[in-house]
């Protein structure tokens, strides 16, 4: 889970953003004219939208350029024509890609232009449209390597293919050489791109060793047999990623620190037609699932219908299994999708010829004959693995059943709930000081650990769009727990009936009454404690208000810095020194701030509440494969893994408060 910096500003006024009116209709029609219209030539359009084909010019902006070079090569890989791929960060910031693929096609194309440039310089130029060059890609819009040419400051393409190395060169999109013979190829074949990322177009050109380690060793796991290499000459660090068993290996992997029901994960492999179907699952001993869905390589994170076929061929299996073991007697009900998946690590991988995505971000897949096609392998598959292994089925059932019985008591809590709350003015708990915004998109509400705080909070608050929630007492760790007893917290409780969106499968993000959520706790180990456990809640039970980048966290000062007629705050020990150095005074006040309470009303407002001054860090999740880890890490049952991770992770502490 990663956080990125930002300073919301107070809910804007009628009118302009000074508060004036806003300009007539029809003065802005006069100035839109002929005049008006824009023809953007060649990659221009990208160097002046490049959040359009990027996302965004952040750090994940960043990556999504190594994302695109190395994709290239993962086709390659899934064509059948690459086994391995270098990947290396040079001092300086440049990437090498390399692979022992076909290399990219050379010579005249009917443009006029080589074909090597065209396919580096024309947007929606490729070989993955007609189904020739490619019969399984991930990347079908063609704008991939042309992208990351007009975003990179320099870039060099070598091919190494019909017994020849051709290269170019080209410079933010442009090209600076002619497509030439650089020698001949020998033993070498395949692709090498070599760019640095422009620092015109982005706010940061630092790489990120562990996120590109994450994805490489994700792309190994969907393609076994591939060999990846990554290296990173900044840091002289190095890791290869090779998996046989493909994935088998990927839910292993997943599973590492969680006991397993079955030790030998169900894999199943298929091909329909043009279809090829991979897939594994393995069930563990705790409450969530964590199931993820590849089409041609692609994280598609809203799922599609290869996740329907799944979901779909689990919950009958299981309850034919059931039933014909005699676990589910004649008069029970069926165990439902929530039941069976409780506790199930899964991966499901289609790789098919002619991908339907929903949008440039390939975030669902919609080919209509997939879900039958993946739901006949897996019934299949998990019926045999069942009837083969009678013991693993019973323990997987039995489990289901319990996730069925905890299913009925949370059903009855959550109902409890939503009436109480219905009974008990509109919805809001006693301790909640509510703000008198109704605009969802114009409400925050601050969470903050015990009274005290939530005093200071109440009294510096701006109550026309701040709602404060004092929480007391220990939060319940979510991640050790089902919904019935989630539900029946005392402090978990009256959060959801604040949020008022629901939890878990009924969340309905339309009815959410904040859309800036702040955690706001102290700074030391017990607010880092809480912080976590409200992390994990939300993680597991409200993903969607993650997602929607709604949930926040507060930055209170550590340090107060004063000389009677001035007063500043400082967030770090390094801050500190800086601003004593800068005010350059010898009769200076530190204060180190424990808690919020130690703040007043106004030291609050001023410093951590105002939206004019604060800075927030908005909760994302980068990587879901690694945030997954984490958690389960950090707040699973298992103790040893814990501790492992802090032996790791200790010697980077600087300053450790006990």
């Amino acid at each position: 889970m990663t956080q990125e910096a930002t300073r919301p500003t107070a809910p804007e006024p009628a009118g302009g953003r000074d508060g004036g009116p806003r300009r007539t209709g029809r003065r802005a029609a006069a100035e839109y004219n002929a005049a008006s219209i824009q023809v953007l030539e060649g990659l221009e359009a990208v160097r002046r939208r490049p959040g359009m084909y990027i996302g965004s010019t952040d750090g994940r902006g960043l990556h999504h350029l190594v994302w695109e070079v190395v994709d290239n090569s993962i086709d390659e890989a899934m064509a059948g024509y690459a086994t391995r791929i270098d990947v290396r960060i040079e001092q300086d910031g440049t990437v090498f890609v390399s692979d022992d693929g076909r290399g990219v096609p050379v010579g005249r194309h009917p443009t006029g232009k080589d074909a090597l440039e065209v396919v580096h310089t024309v947007l929606h130029a490729g070989g993955k449209f007609g189904g020739g060059g490619y019969k399984v890609s991930g990347g079908l819009h063609g704008v991939g390597v042309s992208v990351v040419n007009a975003l990179s400051e320099w870039l060099r393409v070598e091919s190494a293919r019909d017994g020849a190395v051709w290269a170019q060169e080209y410079v933010r999109g442009k090209p600076t050489t002619p497509v030439v013979r650089v020698g001949p190829s020998g033993d070498r074949r395949g692709t090498t791109t070599m760019f640095r990322a422009d620092s015109q177009m982005f706010e940061t050109t630092d790489y990120s060793f562990d996120t590109i380690s994450q994805r490489l060793r994700e792309s190994a796991y969907l393609n076994k047999g591939l060999w990846i290499k990554l290296a990173d000459l900044r840091i002289d660090r190095e890791r290869s990623f090779y998996f046989e068993g493909g994935l088998v290996s990927f839910v292993r992997h997943l599973n590492r620190n969680k006991e397993v029901l079955n030790s030998r994960p169900i894999y199943v492999e298929r091909r329909e037609g043009g279809t090829s179907i991979e897939v594994a699952l393995q069930y563990n001993d705790t409450y969530a699932d964590n199931v993820f869905a590849f089409a041609n390589n692609i994280n598609t994170v809203d799922g599609g219908t290869h996740l329907t076929g799944f979901r779909t061929a689990l919950t009958r299996s299981l309850n034919d299994y059931a039933r014909r073991a005699g676990l589910l007697k004649e008069s029970d009900a069926n165990l439902s999708g929530d039941d069976v998946r409780e506790g199930l690590t899964a991966v499901i991988s289609v790789k098919l010829e002619e991908p339907q995505f929903e949008g440039q971000t390939k975030a669902k897949l919609g080919n209509a004959e997939v879900s039958g096609q993946v739901a006949a392998a897996v019934a299949e598959g998990i019926s045999q693995y069942l009837d083969e292994n009678p013991a693993d089925g019973r323990r997987i059932i039995e489990k289901s059943l319990t996730a069925a019985r905890a299913r009925e008591a949370a059903r009855k809590a959550r109902d409890l709930v939503i009436r109480k709350g219905a009974l008990e003015g509109m919805s809001l708990p006693g301790k909640l000081a509510d703000c008198q915004e109704r605009d969802p998109a114009r409400s925050e509400l601050f969470i903050v650990e015990g009274d005290s705080a939530g005093g200071s909070a109440k009294q510096g608050r701006d109550r026309r769009f701040q709602a404060i929630l004092p929480l007391r007492g220990k939060l319940l760790n979510v991640e050790k727990a089902r919904l019935d007893k989630i539900l029946s917290s005392e402090n978990i409780r009256p959060l959801v009936i604040a949020l008022g969106a629901g939890i878990g499968d009924s969340l309905d993000l339309a009815k959410l009454r904040y859309q800036r959520i702040i955690i706001m706790t102290d700074a030391d180990v017990d607010g880092a404690h809480i912080r976590t456990l409200l992390l994990t809640f939300f993680y597991r039970h409200m993903p969607q208000v993650i997602e929607s980048g709604f949930l926040y966290i507060a930055q209170p000062p550590l340090y107060r810095i004063s000389t009677g007629k001035v007063t500043r705050y400082a967030q770090s020990e390094a801050e500190r020194d800086r601003i004593i150095k800068q005010i350059n005074v010898k009769n200076i006040t530190v204060q180190r701030f424990k808690g919020l309470g130690e703040m007043n009303a106004e030291q609050l407002w001023e410093t951590t509440m105002n939206p004019e001054t604060r800075t927030l860090l908005r909760a994302e999740v980068e990587d879901a494969v690694e945030a997954d880890g984490i958690f389960t890490t950090l707040m699973g049952e298992r103790v040893e893994p814990r501790k492992e991770f802090i032996k790791t992770e200790a010697r980077k502490v600087r300053n450790l408060d006990v």
